[in-house]
């Protein structure tokens, strides 16, 4: 797959930093330091812009060496970008750590996952076939 891309930071482009790495790093694109305490959000940039082929989306996931060593985690999760935005790509992290966490220029902040997806064409109906699990859910198979 072949994906345009802009860098406007002052860091590499992404890259895979292994044969078998399905993610590639994104780096904070900050002029000046950026703590993060405990419970505190920020949105950090990155200088990244990407074009995606249609039917294609990009994944931005949390680094697990943050999330262990800091506490550092996306705030939503797993991040989106749609193939037809065209802004710049901002991780927001989270400390879920107990002691302030510093972002620095050309840190390693978060991964970008590439997915092709397929969109639903919804039918309505009055009712959904039963399976044998039912409706039954969180945790229902036991520990």
């Amino acid at each position: 797959m072949k994906v345009k891309i802009v860098n406007r930071s002052t860091n590499g482009i992404p890259e895979y930093k292994t044969d078998g790495a399905s993610g590639l790093d994104l780096y904070a694109y900050v002029d000046e330091p950026i703590t993060i305490y405990p419970l505190e959000r920020a949105l950090i940039p990155t200088g990244i812009y990407i074009e995606l082929p249609n039917g294609y989306e990009a994944q931005i996931r949390g680094r697990s060496g943050l999330a262990l060593n800091h506490g550092i985690t996306l705030a939503n999760g797993i991040g989106t970008i749609d193939s037809d935005y065209r802004g710049e790509i901002k991780i927001i992290l989270i400390n879920l750590g107990s002691e302030p966490f510093v972002v620095k220029n050309g840190d390693r902040i978060a991964q970008m996952v590439f997915s092709k997806y397929e969109r639903a064409d919804f039918i309505v109906v009055d009712e959904i076939n039963p399976t044998s699990r039912g409706e039954s859910g969180f945790g229902h198979t036991g520990i």
